[in-house]
């Protein structure tokens, strides 16, 4: 009987397997397939438009390749839990190469402690049409900063949670440069409060977030001059 099921199973078209494995949510139930699925699974990656691999253990090698398979993928989640990804510059550098990256409209490296400006500038430099990135909790600098300013003229929002590294000159660049950004996350920054009032003296508008007592004092002090 279990030979009758088994055969029935592997009588199915490999398109519509790949509908199936599209439907599944968790990566970790999606990697553990039969390996005769594999065409099916591959196909199912070509059609996903969000992956995360935040929470499931992924080295560089395994996340650049599920990531080169996934042709139409449009949010791209590789942050670092405890257990989880802890992909390195080497594995960026890889995944940037991936026919995908161009279209993302959304990328989160949050926690990757393992990420500097030489990983995050290789793959900021193919993603045109980003609208949403977080690369808080890296090591970047001002160099990344730049980096995005240039590439990215589509940035709605932007998190720099922790990273102490970045300066003001990076903050007012891609304020400047950003056209379109609407708020940005700078908890844990070593960066002056006078810089924030900058920001919204170039920008009126842009979320600064979390917004303290103090920066709603100097916002409303601003304006009512």
């Amino acid at each position: 009987m279990a030979g009758a099921d088994e055969a029935a199973i592997d009588c199915l078209p490999v398109d519509l397997l790949a509908h199936i494995f599209c439907l599944i949510t968790c990566f970790k139930d999606l990697a553990q397939v039969c390996t005769k699925w594999r065409q099916g699974v591959e196909q199912s990656l070509a059609r996903r438009e969000s992956l995360s691999f935040s929470g499931w253990k992924m080295d560089d090698e395994s996340t650049a390749r599920l990531v080169n398979l996934s042709y139409g993928l449009k949010e791209l989640d590789i942050s670092r839990s405890r257990w989880g990804c802890q992909i390195t510059d080497r594995g960026i550098e890889h995944l940037s190469k991936a026919k995908c990256i161009s279209n993302l409209s959304s990328i989160s490296l949050w926690g990757s402690t393992a990420i500097t400006d030489n990983g995050v500038i290789q793959l900021i430099s193919r993603t045109n049409s980003l609208r949403h990135l977080n690369i808080g909790g890296t090591f970047i600098t001002d160099a990344s900063l730049f980096a995005i300013a240039e590439s990215c003229p589509n940035l709605k929002s932007l998190v720099l949670w922790g990273c102490r590294q970045v300066s003001e000159i990076g903050l007012v660049d891609i304020v400047n440069k950003c056209q379109k950004l609407e708020s940005i996350n700078v908890w844990g920054m070593r960066v002056p409060l006078d810089c924030f009032l900058g920001l919204l003296t170039i920008r009126p508008s842009l979320r600064i977030k979390p917004e303290g007592v103090l920066l709603s004092d100097y916002k409303s002090r601003t304006f009512i001059r």
